[in-house]
């Protein structure tokens, strides 16, 4: 199956799998030919896409009597794991459509790697952004010479305006749509974490990661399951704030879901209708955790304290995945995916104040 016909498979599966109970959405055959996807992205990766460390964390395992790694993806170009599926998505796009330059939609990780990627490329991009994203990641994303549209949301309850508007000019103007998560190249791209986890420490046990709209987890998850050597089952771990994929996961379709404000900005966000993340998610997450704001704050201070790491609010939300399963991470080897690094100093500060009463972490 090549790539267009396995991306046709995949998104005709996941609107399918709308009217359908979750009973159906368990077990997609499709999901199962993006090995082959995850493998040629990593074989023709990038210069820029790196292999980021996976870091025994000395503390984090004595807390939790486990052997705790941490896949640092935290040290990516960009500073989160999203340039590797903006890398790889660029990398594809053929001659033409490299000329027209392409559309993407994006509140901050996502929008600087496909701008830093385009720009490697010769690439136009243009971002359509939330008015209320980082005042740091717009200017960054503008340095990289993309196009900044920027949309007022407002309230976001199912996919947000700004990604509304941005797959509209994308249809409008006839250039391709690159979403952070609904497109098999950078589920692709994002899955190449998986298969460096389990070269390096291939007896791992459980994966844990923050879930926004599934890229990353469906990558991952894709690679651990379809590896026969591989025993990982990979543990999905949302910002009860931000939950859309998980509530979709649940009712079998995808539907508007009301999200507040949260720390873990780079996972909120409702999806795209189709999203292909439904069905491959459904299969490939083993298991939930919902993490209240204190838990992901206080996950932040005690990986500060540990390892000394500055992470964003994504990345604590993965480490609350260790808490709330200590029972069974005793004994296992679990590894955490740092995704990203990309906040501010106040927002930062202020989650290491409220973090640090460790009332429930450990």
């Amino acid at each position: 199956m090549d790539r267009r016909t396995m991306l046709a498979a995949l998104s005709g599966f996941a609107m399918s799998s709308l009217a359908r109970p979750s009973r159906a959405v368990e077990n997609p055959p499709a999901g199962r030919g993006l090995i082959g996807a995850i493998h040629d992205a990593s074989d023709h990766r990038a210069p820029e896409m790196l292999k980021t460390p996976l870091l025994r964390s000395t503390g984090l395992s004595k807390l939790f009597q486990a052997d705790v790694l941490l896949k640092c993806e935290h040290l990516q170009t960009t500073g989160s794991f999203k340039y590797r599926g903006a890398s790889n998505k660029i990398r594809l796009l053929d001659a033409a459509e490299r000329r027209r330059g392409v559309v993407t939609a994006s509140s901050g990780n996502h929008g600087l790697a496909v701008a830093l990627a385009g720009r490697h490329a010769g690439v136009q991009v243009t971002v359509y952004a939330p008015s209320t994203a980082s005042a740091a990641k717009l200017d960054a994303i503008r340095s990289y010479g993309a196009t900044l549209e920027l949309i007022d949301d407002g309230i976001t309850v199912g996919e947000t305006k700004h990604s509304l508007e941005g797959r509209a000019a994308a249809k409008r103007t006839g250039r391709p749509f690159i979403s952070p998560y609904n497109d098999l190249d950078v589920i692709a791209g994002q899955g190449t974490i998986g298969l460096e986890i389990l070269s390096e420490a291939p007896k791992t046990d459980l994966v844990f990661l923050s879930v926004g709209g599934g890229g990353l987890a469906g990558g991952v998850g894709i690679a651990l399951d379809d590896t026969p050597s591989s025993r990982a089952k990979l543990v999905g771990c949302w910002p009860h704030n931000a939950p859309a994929l998980l509530r979709a996961i649940e009712a079998g379709k995808i539907y508007a879901v009301r999200e507040e404000a949260t720390i873990s900005d780079g996972t909120a966000g409702g999806l795209e209708p189709g999203a292909m993340t439904l069905g491959i998610c459904s299969r490939v997450i083993h298991k939930h955790v919902e993490a209240d704001e204190q838990l992901i704050k206080e996950a932040m201070w005690a990986l500060a304290e540990h390892d000394h790491w500055m992470v964003e609010g994504a990345s604590g939300v993965a480490l609350t995945g260790l808490s709330v399963l200590r029972n069974e991470v005793k004994g296992k080897t679990a590894v955490v995916v740092l995704c990203g690094r990309n906040i501010t100093a106040r927002d930062y500060q202020g989650a290491l104040e409220a973090g640090k009463k460790q009332l429930r972490f450990a």
